[in-house]
Order: C-alpha cells, then structure tokens, then sequence
C-alpha cells in the first residue's frame, strides 16, 4: 500500500483489511504453474538437470572445482578452489609457514592476477591504510541518523552512499574502477563495524564505541579492533580472522552475488551500485546467510543432545531434523551439500585444519566433535531416509559459526564478515566483466500470460 498522511488518521485494522483484501489477486497473478518451466524446457536457476550451472561466461578470476565429467555424467571429486589459478589451500598454508597474514596479499592477486613483491605488497598495504578511513562526518550523516536491525542491509546503502562523496563516480576507465574497488574494500570493514555498533547503540542501549582503523594493522587486525570495546585481541584470535577472510575472498563467477556483480556490471552501472547489489545479494538465506541457519539448526541440536560422542545419539538426532521434527521444520541439515562440492569443501576442511586446535583450549572441544560428528553421519543419515546415496560433503557454513563464536563475533555480524571476506572478487569479477564481456547481459523469460481486452471500469466486477 502506498503511504500518504491520510494513513495517519486509519485504524490499523482498517489498514490492515484493505491490505488483505487485495492479498489473494497478489498470490493469484504471481503464480507460475510447475509444468510450464518443463514445458518451455526452463533451466530453472540456471542450472542443468544434473545439478550444474548453466555456462553464463568466462573468467581468469577463480575457479571452482568439485566434479569432474566422464562420458556425459558428473563424477565425484575432491574440492579445489583457485584463486587466479593458484590454490586457495596451498596459499594459506604458505602464509602460515611464513607466519604472517595473507589477505591482502589475496586481494591483490585477485585485482591485478599476480602475487605482489615485498615492495608492491608494503606499497599495496599503505594505499589500503590510506582508504580505510571513511569520510568525513560520513559515521554521523550515512550510519547514524538512521540505524537498521540488518548490518548488512546498511552496508549495502553504505556503500551505495560513498558514490556521492566519490568526484568521478561514473567514470568506468580501468583506473578509476580500481581506485574505486581499492576505497571500497578497505572502507568495508569500517562500515560494517560501525554499523554494528550504532545498532546496539540504537536497539539495545550499548554504549556507542567508534573507533578509527590503525594503518599499520592488517584488515583482519583492524576489523576486531573496531569491534571490541577493549580494542584488545590476540595474534592467535586475528591470524584465524585472516584465515576466514582469504577462504571467503572468491568462489568463481556463477555464485549468486559475483553474478548479481556481473549483471550489473555489464549493464554499464557505477561501481558504488554493483558492489551494493552484490552485498544485498549475500545476504540471503540461499547464500552468505546460510552460516545463520547453521548456527540455529547447532543450537536445536546441543539443548537437545546429551552425549556428542555418542554416534547413535546425534544420528537419531539428525535424522529428527530431516523429518522436520527438529529445527526450523524445513527438513535440511544445513552446512551439508554444496552446489559444486562433492566429496570435499576446500574451504571447510582449512577451517578444521586451523581452529581444531584453539577450540579445544577455547573451551569448545565437545562443539567441534559435535560438528564432526554431524559431518560424518549426516551423509549415512541422508542415505537411510532418502534412499539416494551420493556424495555429501560439509561445506564452509558448517564450521565457520564456530570459528566466529571462538572468536566472540556476534552472530549479526557473520555474513557482513563474509561480504568483507567477498568484496575482493566482486570488485575483481565487476572489472573484468566490464572489461571484457562488452554486452549487458540479458537472459530470456517466456511469458505465459494470454491476451486481454481492457475493459471499462464502469463494466468491472
């Protein structure tokens, strides 16, 4: 209903039969018949009747790799994830070997394709320094004056907001795009922390803590001490942050927010408006909001369970949930199954590698068990009540709640860390769509709608 100061003077309940009365016509013209996609022969989110995408495009960017196809058909394969052709795996383990933090280190191989040298890494990490701080008065006129329960909504007007303080905003040369992403993606983690911290500020009257970026600290760094009141962390607690943020940071072009970048991309938009699409685009439960859904089923299963080491326990557990007798009713163990992946999620099992450790001396030893023990008998669980048994892997959502408890992240902030994390291959997939694609992209939709005559009003029922 459109909103007018008349509204003012209504009774709720009269706004609300006049909403309703209308309800039915809405659902009845939005309603598409299930045979019509069969027989227009429809790739409904296209994907292939095997589960696959539909091949949309090309990219140098990153590639996704969980199956491999002999003779027509989809054979299992252990999951690998490249950025620019590197190993994401390979990376982190060489950052951690050398004992140092490697996002942005990430972020530049996704936007210039190559990993810098020392001295194009101390000069990359000073221009990030030198962006990081927002606007002035930007906290008080953009993230203040109207606080939002959704962190990730404001990030999206945030940045949507930058455009206007942006003096060439429209200027799509490869140069300004790349300043353009570089401000964007050291100002993220500043956003998002001061949105968070105006909205306990504003809905559950917290002390408003504001603080400013350091230049000499990594984005990981940065990000908890923005967060915390304290201002405090430890190396341990920002190295796995660092982790979380290189294995977020790509995923190929055909994920719903690359894509939702892409698509707008090609149509010749600004910078400011792709990036902001991309970020409403994660926020979905289907998407950067499926880590929630994890934690919530995770919740349901400890006030229940009494025994996380007993197998048959969490089976019978699991198998309540896919009844829908346990948990949100949908009948899905979330953190299980993946799109691509099949046997493995590169992603999930670097978080194992990493935080199995600190969760144990954390105090989070019986959660990570839990965890595993879902991993390993969900797949025989699935088997049992579906009948259908096909490879089934834990993906990154099943782990990475417990990794942001052990780092005392409140769960508001899971998927705008996961938008921080993924704002580096957005920027990389926008500049190389609009670089390279050169034709707005624009898929077909098959109208099923008949003919009709207008008629009068004077002659409508």
């Amino acid at each position: 209903m459109i909103y007018n100061s008349n509204n003012e003077n209504m009774k709720k309940e009269e706004l609300a039969r006049l909403f309703d009365s209308c309800m039915d016509e809405a659902r009845d013209a939005n309603s598409v018949p299930a045979s019509a996609f069969e027989n227009y022969r429809v790739k409904r989110g296209l994907r292939e009747m095997d589960g696959t995408g539909v091949m949309a495009g090309v990219t140098n960017i990153g590639n996704v790799h969980g199956y491999v196809l002999y003779e027509g058909e989809k054979v299992a394969d252990e999951g690998k994830l490249e950025y620019r052709g590197m190993d994401m795996s390979k990376l982190i383990d060489a950052f951690n070997a050398e004992d140092r933090y490697g996002f942005e280190e990430v972020i530049y191989l996704l936007l210039f394709g190559k990993l810098p040298s020392k001295a194009e890494l101390d000069d990359f990490n000073a221009l990030l320094a030198a962006n990081r701080h927002l606007p002035p008065r930007f906290t008080e006129d953009i993230l203040m004056k109207a606080p939002s329960r959704s962190i990730m909504n404001k990030m999206s007007t945030g940045v949507l907001a930058l455009y206007a303080y942006d003096e060439n905003p429209d200027d799509t040369s490869l140069e300004n795009m790349l300043r353009q992403s570089i401000e964007i993606i050291a100002r993220l983690p500043v956003i998002a922390a001061h949105s968070y911290a105006v909205y306990r500020n504003a809905f559950y009257s917290k002390s408003l803590n504001l603080h400013m970026p350091c230049d000499h600290m990594s984005t990981a760094q940065n990000f908890l001490r923005l967060m915390r009141s304290s201002k405090q962390y430890t190396e341990e607690e920002a190295r796995l942050l660092d982790l979380c943020l290189i294995i977020h940071a790509e995923h190929g072009g055909g994920n719903n927010s690359s894509f939702s970048c892409r698509v707008l991309s090609s149509s010749g938009t600004d910078t400011y408006s792709a990036i902001s699409a991309a970020i409403g685009s994660l926020k979905g439960p289907l998407h950067g909001g499926a880590n929630i859904k994890v934690q919530e089923m995770f919740d349901a299963i400890k006030a229940k369970i009494h025994d996380v080491h007993d197998d048959d326990e969490v089976r019978s557990i699991l198998l309540s949930i896919l009844r829908g007798e346990l948990g949100d009713g949908s009948g899905k163990i979330y953190g299980m199954g993946h799109a691509i992946y099949t046997k493995s999620d590169p992603r999930a099992v670097m978080l194992k590698k990493y935080a199995e450790d600190l969760a144990y001396r954390k105090g989070f030893g019986d959660d990570f068990a839990l965890l595993e023990a879902i991993e390993r008998l969900t797949p025989q669980v699935f088997a049992e009540h579906k009948g259908i048994n096909k490879p089934l892997c834990a993906n990154v959502d099943l782990y990475s709640g417990l990794v942001y408890r052990m780092l005392d992240i409140p769960e508001e902030m899971y998927t705008p860390l996961f938008a921080i994390a993924r704002v580096a291959g957005w920027c990389a997939h926008r500049i190389e769509e609009y670089e390279t694609a050169k034709r707005i992209i624009r898929p077909a939709y098959k109208c099923i709608a008949k003919p009709k005559a207008y008629v009068p009003m004077a002659e409508r029922e």
